[in-house]
């Protein structure tokens, strides 16, 4: 069994200590900067799909809510979505629903979240 000299492990103790709060704090800080990036849908909504339940979900009988992220673009159409939170299985269906949808024309392109609620059917 290797000894350790008394400095030697209080320099290693200290050490993780620092990257540990460190990692906390950058964690925190990506955390904050994520909530911060996306607004909620300060755009009006013409047209709106309903996403399909998915297969698996109702033969496990899983309910939930999924949060995006969506890009709006000029024209009012979704150019992009991601999960940002939310049971992976609603994933795909709820991408596929949001891309369908139909916003208000704007003078740039936008960021938003939406919630999608996946109830049992």
């Amino acid at each position: 069994m290797p000894k350790f000299a008394p400095n030697r492990l209080h320099r290693f103790f200290s050490r993780r200590r620092f990257g540990l709060a460190s990692l906390a704090l950058a964690l925190f800080g990506l955390c904050f900067l994520e909530a911060s990036a996306a607004q909620e849908v300060s755009r009006k909504v013409i047209a709106k799909t309903a996403p399909s339940f998915p297969e698996l979900a109702k033969r496990m009988h899983v309910t939930g809510k999924v949060k995006l992220e969506i890009v709006i673009t000029a024209g009012g159409t979704v150019k992009s979505a991601r999960l940002l939170g939310g049971n992976p299985v609603f994933e795909k269906s709820a991408i596929e629903a949001v891309k369908q949808w139909r916003f208000e024309t704007a003078p740039t392109e936008t960021k938003a979240t939406v919630v999608l609620e996946f109830a049992d059917q």
